[in-house]
C-alpha cells in the first residue's frame, strides 16, 4: 500500500467500526463491506460487486472480474483514492470517508466505469457494456466504457448523468447531476467533448459535440454548450455564451454556483 491508500484505509476502517458501535443494526452490513477485508482494493472491489449483482450475474461472480481487473490495474483503485479525497473535500454534507465509499452512486458509477474501461482496452467490449448497463439500471449514470476519465472527479448527486464514447473529463473536474457530454447527431468518431482540468459543470448542463471546453473553466447550470469554452471563462444560457470568469483558477474545488 502506498502512503494515501494507507491512510485512506485506516480511516474507512475506523469509521466503520465506529459507526457499528453506535448503530450495531448495521455492524455486520458494515464488516461484510469494509473491515472484514485485507486493504483497500479488496474492499473496493467486492463493494461495486455486491453492489452490482444481477439474477444472471451473481456477487461472487463479479467479485471475481472486479478483484482481477482491480489488481491488473492499480490506477483504478489509486485513482478512486483521489475521487473519495475529491468528495471529501468539496461537499459539505461529506462527513467521513466512509459516506462516499458506502453511499454516493456518484463514487460507485465512476469506479465501475473505470473498471469497464480497462475491460473495453483489454478487447472484452460486451463485460464492458454489462457493467456500463448495470450502472445505468442501478445508479441512473451512463458512461460509455471508452470515455476517458481522469482522477479526482467529483460527480456530485449523480443521477441522469451521461458521457458518451469518446468523451474526455481530466483531473480535478466537478460536476453535478442531469450533466451530459453528448454528441450532436449521428456523427461518427471523435464526436464528444474534451474537458480540460479544474471545470465546474453546473447540473442538467449539455454539452454537445467534439468541443474543448478549457482548463478552470465553469458552466452555468442548465447550460447548453455548442461551442468551445475558453479557459477560465463562465458559460451560462441556451445556447451558452461568456457571461464572466471564474473567481478562481480551479472553479471546481469550490463549487460556486455563482455566475462570476
Amino acid at each position: 500500500m502506498n502512503l494515501i491508500e494507507n491512510d485512506v484505509w485506516a480511516e474507512l476502517k475506523r469509521a466503520a467500526i465506529d459507526v457499528s458501535s453506535q448503530e450495531p443494526l448495521l455492524a455486520d452490513h458494515l464488516y461484510d463491506l469494509v473491515t472484514r477485508h485485507a486493504g483497500y482494493p479488496e474492499a473496493l472491489a467486492y463493494l461495486l460487486a455486491v453492489n452490482l449483482r444481477h439474477d444472471t450475474q451473481h456477487a461472487d461472480a463479479l467479485h471475481e472480474l472486479f478483484t482481477d481487473v482491480i489488481t491488473r490495474h492499480a490506477d483504478i483503485a489509486t485513482a478512486s483514492l483521489f475521487d473519495l479525497k475529491a468528495t471529501l473535500e468539496r461537499d459539505p454534507a461529506c462527513e467521513n470517508v466512509l459516506v462516499p465509499f458506502l453511499y454516493y452512486k456518484g463514487f460507485k458509477a465512476l469506479q465501475t466505469h473505470r473498471v469497464a474501461h480497462a475491460l473495453r482496452n483489454d478487447g472484452r467490449h460486451h463485460v464492458a457494456r454489462f457493467l456500463q448497463s448495470r450502472v445505468s439500471d442501478v445508479y441512473a449514470v451512463d458512461i460509455n466504457p471508452g470515455a476517458v476519465m481522469g482522477k479526482g472527479i467529483f460527480i456530485d448527486h449523480a443521477t441522469g448523468i451521461v458521457i458518451g464514447e469518446t468523451a474526455v473529463v481530466e483531473d480535478d473536474v466537478s460536476m453535478l447531476h442531469e450533466v451530459n457530454l453528448g454528441g450532436t447527431g449521428k456523427v461518427t468518431g471523435d464526436r464528444h467533448p474534451k474537458i480540460r482540468r479544474g471545470v465546474m459543470i453546473g447540473a442538467g448542463a449539455k454539452i454537445l459535440g467534439n468541443i474543448e471546453v478549457g482548463e478552470g473553466s465553469k458552466i452555468a447550470a442548465g447550460s447548453v454548450v455548442l461551442k468551445p469554452v475558453p479557459a477560465h471563462t463562465t458559460v451560462a444560457g441556451v445556447p451558452a455564451k461568456p457571461v464572466g470568469t471564474p473567481s478562481s483558477d480551479v472553479p471546481a474545488f469550490d463549487m460556486r454556483q455563482e455566475l462570476e
